[in-house]
């Protein structure tokens, strides 16, 4: 959908994007440009993402001719209808769990409900609106499954876009293995020595977002598998934060859990926290993630790995909410919360806390305005 703004030169990378040397560095496979309508009369920033490093895509295709020929180069075009895409070819009606579960973190434990969403949100088809696979032209449906088993981020933040409330950075097209998403701000990363007013408001929009990806009224949850500083932003206007990494993220359909009452789908599930050497480390089950109706999940990633004494990184340790006030340090309160989330004593301790500390930071932030 954004090939031919490419090619009309409405898309412009920013100098250092342009550089080789900087494209073998970009681990993340991020560059900022510029793009401009000719109807709007000026330019505005944007991200584009590639699907993965040169290395990764390479390998992709290796796969894919391997798969299809037996050798590691081919003509692409004629080898994928040899591969196990095909299966879902123009006569399949729908997109079925049975085909592609655990082909990829949001499909780990898809429901039909779910891959409906995926099909009928998919951006990069003229018949965006029908959940009906046989609807879109074998180019699309090949594209829609290949970005569903290398690197779904985008069908993340098409089916749960920003303009509907949803916290991701808001999907604007594609062409070729390259996604543009809407420019944010500066990462999270960026605010760990912000004024405490404002690392305050921050930390509470965090735990607000770990309560909406885990309850919502869609009764998709949406589990955070990869949290860190710098998969964060925040707006410079607005100061809202924002999801900007995408790719790991688990759906679970509620309803179907509740539905089908796998063993132990009503017990309430506490991750264990994970005091590891590394930066930014989580521990989780995905088989969980996908059989328990009530998991504290994204309460543990936010609180251990961006916001507690537990948070380490970039060779900082604190979190985000470090050096608090001394009538705050004093109090104690503040602390004991943090821990309680991060790494709970009691028995379902950090459900009542992360209830408790989005209430308090509530406060805070409400007695610093």
């Amino acid at each position: 959908s954004w090939c031919r703004r490419f090619l009309n030169g409405q898309v412009v990378f920013e100098a250092w994007g342009r550089l080789r040397l900087l494209d073998f560095l970009n681990v993340k496979n991020v560059y900022f440009a510029q793009y401009g309508e000719p109807r709007e009369g000026g330019r505005r920033r944007v991200v584009l993402k590639r699907l993965g490093s040169q290395r990764e895509l390479a390998q992709l295709d290796q796969s894919i001719c391997k798969r299809a020929t037996g050798r590691p180069r081919c003509d692409l075009l004629q080898a994928m209808p040899r591969t196990e895409f095909a299966r879902l070819n123009g006569d399949v009606r729908l997109l079925t769990p049975e085909a592609v579960e655990g082909w990829s973190d949001l499909v780990h434990c898809p429901s039909q409900r779910l891959l409906d969403r995926l099909v009928r949100r998919y951006a990069e088809t003229k018949d965006s609106g029908s959940f009906l696979l046989r609807n879109l032209k074998d180019s699309e449906r090949m594209q829609l499954l290949l970005t569903l088993a290398f690197n779904p981020e985008p069908l993340v933040l098409q089916s749960f876009p920003s303009d509907e409330g949803w916290p991701f950075a808001k999907y604007l097209g594609a062409c070729g293995r390259m996604v543009a998403v809407n420019y944010v701000g500066e990462e999270l990363w960026s605010y760990f020595n912000a004024p405490w007013e404002k690392r305050v408001d921050l930390a509470w929009q965090l735990m607000e977002i770990a309560e909406q990806l885990t309850n919502n009224d869609f009764e998709f949850a949406l589990y955070l598998l990869d949290v860190s500083f710098d998969n964060f932003a925040v707006g410079p206007r607005d100061g809202k934060v924002i999801i900007v990494d995408a790719e790991n993220v688990l759906v679970a359909d509620k309803r179907l859990i509740r539905q089908n009452k796998p063993e132990n789908w009503d017990v309430w599930y506490e991750s264990k926290f994970d005091d590891c050497d590394k930066e930014a480390c989580l521990s989780f089950s995905k088989e969980i993630l996908c059989a328990r109706a009530t998991v504290d999940h994204n309460y543990y990633a936010v609180c251990q790995n961006l916001l507690s004494r537990h948070a380490t990184w970039r060779g900082t340790s604190g979190g985000l909410l470090h050096d608090p006030p001394s009538e705050i340090a004093k109090d104690g309160r503040l602390e004991a919360l943090l821990d309680e989330c991060a790494n709970p004593k009691k028995r379902y301790g950090r459900f009542q806390a992360a209830k408790e500390l989005r209430e308090y930071l509530a406060q805070l932030s409400n007695n610093v305005r």
